[in-house]
């Protein structure tokens, strides 16, 4: 029999097609399977019309089997098969697809049919794994069978063989296994069983194998010494309708629970299930979950983000980090659409608008859906927030602050007068007829920001004050700049926007002197010296001036030490403190002592400031002179 060379320009785009495209080698019983089931759906379709045919959707499936002793894995379907022209020019010809010519020629009725086999190209996928390949099919109206045959780049036999039913069987005859490759894997049952569900779960047709079990046999089933013995049974390896294609008025939460835990490995419940459904411009399903805690890994580099992608059924990519924003990243969850420009191998994707605007639309599903959470049940929605609301304050950061309108509702902090997290909305609402500011703190603590000095005045005035105690709170409020016409403010500012009018401020002199006697004993430690207007019981605090804040110093010195991050230094004076007007008579009388005084009450507002003290032991040793 004479050996057909493909048409193709150069034997060199077969190799390329084997040992390039695909990622990975175990891909080949997927492109395989969808190929079956392409060729079912094309018989099915013809069945819609054709009485002649005697079949039912019931009656289709795909066939495994493996046989360890030749080492050959065997796909059979009985789909619409093939004919020598169709061998010709769909395994003759590389790049090739027969589906799509036949999604071409049904295109006026493109509901009625769904393939995604568009390139020719996957069928020669198997040659990763196979040395030799034989195809036997027949075509549904057609009395001669034929058998393809190949062993990679030097060509193909086409023979008439006798064949009695309609459908195609794939023969792959494994290569040998080398110090590198175990191809015998591909003949393992339960590989083979999970090749299955990974990639092809939920094609529509039963996947079928024979599967070998053990059991006690009946006989000595109570017997102190039970003996085993083999047996076989013929099982469905996939569940074909996936959850997310079921009415969600049919499934219930159970079932979402019960398929999050089992699909992205995980004993916890989902704290939210997100069902969609989306016909238009384009189609798609899409299946989501937020967690009820955050993953161990979450913010390390080995977290991956990202949706399950399908098409028909189909998994294309595991994580398809285009679906989902970075500030979106915990969600977990499913894709399936129709609507995809795949590149040649299924692998990867071209990125086109379906895909943008699937993006787009998912986005929007979830932004909504966590609004909703934080208006109907809040103590989910706190949940959430204690587990992923650090994400959205970087969602605000990251970008330039491109996102900060979309996630701005959505975050939350704790408020100084109601106890508990509040929204911006809410403390607007709240807000005093003449307050000017939307007022922050910031501190290691809920206790350590309820003690500093800086927030004196604004609590005894009434004001509420959002508690900040993660690294990225301030940040988010620099990057936000103010809410619903509210500039942000730290009360760590030197200007609050308020004075302190307590009676004793009347009696306050004239305080310049003693200003820069401190600032002249402190030197370059502090870029100045101020009488305060916020302090009330305190004697002293340090206040940051200019554009970077002491949060800002310790994170930017955390992450990159000895960067030379650092705040200009304000050190604000109680002028009416008992140890500010000690301090003061000593200027007068002990000059020394005086100068001890002010270091002290710098290092002192270092310390409330939760900023490090250069030289601990001079610190110590100074307090100890005064003792």
């Amino acid at each position: 029999m004479a050996k057909k060379q493909f048409k193709s320009e150069s034997k060199r785009l077969l190799d390329l097609m084997i040992n390039s495209i695909y990622t990975h080698k175990e891909i080949f019983l997927r492109e395989i399977i969808s190929n079956a089931s392409d060729a079912i759906d094309k018989l099915c379709f013809i069945s819609l019309t054709d009485d002649k045919l005697g079949m039912t959707r019931s009656d289709f499936k795909i066939t495994l089997k493996a046989d360890k002793e030749n080492r050959t894995l065997t796909i059979t379907d009985n789909g619409i098969g093939m004919d020598k022209d169709d061998l010709e020019n769909n395994l003759g010809t590389i790049a090739s697809s027969g589906s799509y010519r036949f999604k071409q020629d049904m295109a006026e009725k493109p509901d009625e049919i769904d393939i995604i086999g568009q390139f020719g190209v996957g069928f020669y996928s198997a040659f990763m794994v196979a040395k030799k390949i034989t195809v036997n099919t027949k075509k549904y109206g057609s009395d001669v069978a034929y058998c393809w045959q190949s062993s990679g780049v030097d060509g193909y036999t086409i023979k008439e063989i006798e064949k009695d039913s309609i459908g195609t069987e794939i023969i792959l005859e494994m290569k040998d296994n080398t110090d590198e490759e175990n191809y015998d894997q591909f003949l393992e049952q339960y590989k083979i069983q999970e090749l299955v569900k990974k990639y092809s779960d939920y094609i529509r047709y039963p996947i079928e194998m024979d599967m070998k079990h053990s059991r006690v046999k009946e006989e000595t089933k109570d017997s102190d010494k039970p003996e085993y013995e083999d047996y076989t049974e013929t099982e469905t390896l996939n569940s074909m309708i996936p959850i997310w294609q079921r009415p969600k008025k049919d499934v219930t939460q159970e079932e979402y629970d019960k398929f999050y835990s089992e699909k992205f490995m995980t004993m916890d419940k989902p704290l939210h299930t997100i069902v969609t459904s989306v016909e238009g411009v384009v189609t798609y399903k899409a299946l989501l979950f937020i967690p009820s805690s955050t993953p161990y890994d979450y913010y390390t580099k080995e977290y991956k983000k990202g949706l399950q992608l399908y098409s028909s059924g189909v998994l294309i990519t595991d994580n398809c980090e285009e679906l989902v924003p970075e500030h979106f990243r915990f969600v977990k969850g499913i894709v399936d659409t129709a609507d995809l420009s795949l590149n040649i191998s299924r692998e990867m994707l071209q990125h086109d608008r379906h895909l943008l605007t699937i993006a787009q639309n998912i986005e929007k599903k979830i932004k909504n859906e966590l609004t909703a959470m934080l208006n109907n049940e809040r103590e989910n929605y706190e949940k959430f927030f204690a587990a992923f609301g650090r994400q959205l304050k970087y969602g605000v950061v990251s970008d330039y602050g491109m996102h900060k309108e979309e996630l701005q509702d959505l975050l939350m902090f704790y408020s100084s007068t109601e106890k508990k997290l509040v929204t911006l909305s809410e403390y607007v609402d709240r807000m005093k007829e003449e307050q000017k500011f939307i007022y922050y703190a910031t501190g290691d603590s809920i206790a350590a920001i309820d003690a500093l000095p800086q927030t004196e005045l604004l609590r005894s005035k009434g004001y509420e004050i959002l508690y900040c105690t993660e690294e990225t709170d301030e940040f988010t409020f620099q990057t936000l700049m103010q809410y619903k016409d509210k500039k942000f403010c730290s009360a760590a500012n030197d200007d609050l926007g308020i004075e302190n009018d307590e009676e004793s401020k009347e009696d306050e002199k004239d305080s310049s002197a003693l200003l820069t006697f401190v600032k002249e004993t402190l030197g370059d430690k502090v870029s100045e010296v101020t009488a305060s207007k916020k302090l009330v019981s305190h004697p002293v605090c340090l206040t940051a001036k200019g554009g970077i804040s002491f949060e800002m110093e310790k994170y930017f010195n955390s992450v990159q030490p000895g960067s030379g991050m650092k705040a200009q230094r304000v050190l604000e004076l109680n002028m009416n403190h008992p140890a500010v007007k000690a301090m003061e008579n000593l200027v007068q009388t002990d000059i020394d002592k005086a100068k001890k005084y002010a270091e002290v009450l710098y290092y002192q507002a270092l310390l409330i400031a939760g900023l490090p003290i250069e030289n601990p032991s001079e610190y110590t040793d100074l307090v100890c002179s005064l003792m």
